[in-house]
């Protein structure tokens, strides 16, 4: 269970990241558009877990690494964003949401017993 720190945390953050990839997808990932659908801070607020939605989505593994290759730039970004508003930046691990294609799958699942 989450505390109530680690919430307001996890959702700035979120905005913040969304932001960011909003204006700089062009930069790391032309042709794409990334969502950040969740973001998972720990009780020590210094690991946030980030679950991001990138589509089209051709290959899953190359565009991740991208954007992992520019984690200490977008994590220097943010931390100039939010430096009155916490003690210390967390690290960011970027992690591909699948839920879509979980949820995809499960429809067509369903959709064969009709």
């Amino acid at each position: 269970m989450e505390s109530t720190r680690q919430q307001k945390v996890s959702r700035m953050l979120q905005k913040e990241l969304g932001a960011y990839f909003q204006q700089h997808t062009r930069e790391i990932l032309p042709g794409k558009m990334i969502t950040v659908t969740v973001v998972r801070v720990s009780p020590d607020l210094g690991v946030a877990k980030v679950y991001l939605s990138i589509f089209p989505l051709d290959r899953q593994e190359e565009p991740l690494e991208k954007i992992r290759a520019h984690a200490p730039a977008i994590r220097n970004m943010i931390g100039r964003k939010i430096k009155h508003q916490v003690r210390s930046i967390p690290e960011f691990i970027y992690y591909l949401d699948d839920s879509l294609d979980y949820i995809e799958n499960i429809d067509n699942l369903l959709g064969d017993d009709k």
